[in-house]
């Protein structure tokens, strides 16, 4: 079976409805951007599972952090379905509300610092900012279509969250200190 169709040649693509829409189209902006922060989260778990000298020189284990991010990514794979009008449930408020348990149980064991944080630090750390940032950037294509499933809002917004508290979470239990921004910061040479 060939990979290729040949459909898109002329810049259309369907939609799980079947309508037939230009590639520029607004859901596809949202859901491509919904299948580029998967693959930012799929290598952000290939750093977490390398284990903890992934992750400075803590001793910490981060499998359960790794299980939720698989658990995140079967979530944009639904978000990508509904974006493209397949029908049904998509995300759920026990969707949202899981994220919320994860983001209290590591602000429990490692409470964030009360400051602008710079997006760096060992490699899970800037990964996991990245994918913040493109999970901002989900957001504002969601928000950009004219209609929206709230639900699926409210979950994008919550998982932004999460992924700040886990790069922080992976900074504080590998023992890094936080790159705290100042303004008038100066070069250190």
């Amino acid at each position: 079976m060939a990979i290729y169709t040949k459909t898109g040649d002329r810049g259309q693509t369907s939609l799980a409805t079947g309508e037939r829409v230009s590639k520029t189209d607004l859901r596809l902006e949202a859901y491509g951007t919904a299948d580029e922060l998967n693959s930012w989260i799929g290598l952000l778990r290939a750093a977490v599972s390398s284990g903890p000298s992934a992750v400075s020189s803590g001793p910490s284990d981060f499998s359960a952090q790794d299980a939720q991010l698989e658990w995140v990514q079967q979530r944009l794979f639904n978000i990508g379905a509904a974006l493209s009008g397949a029908p049904g449930e998509w995300i759920n408020e026990e969707d949202v509300h899981e994220l919320e348990q994860w983001i209290d149980r590591m602000l429990e064991e490692a409470p964030l610092v009360r400051a602008f944080v710079l997006p760096a630090g060992s490699e899970p750390v800037a990964r996991a900012h990245i994918c913040r940032t493109v999970t901002r950037r989900l957001e504002r294509r969601i928000l950009a279509m004219e209609e929206t499933d709230p639900m699926i809002v409210q979950y994008v917004n919550r998982l932004s969250d999460y992924l700040f508290v886990l790069a922080e979470y992976f900074a504080r239990k590998g023992g890094e200190k936080p790159q705290i921004w100042g303004k008038t910061a100066k070069c250190k040479n």
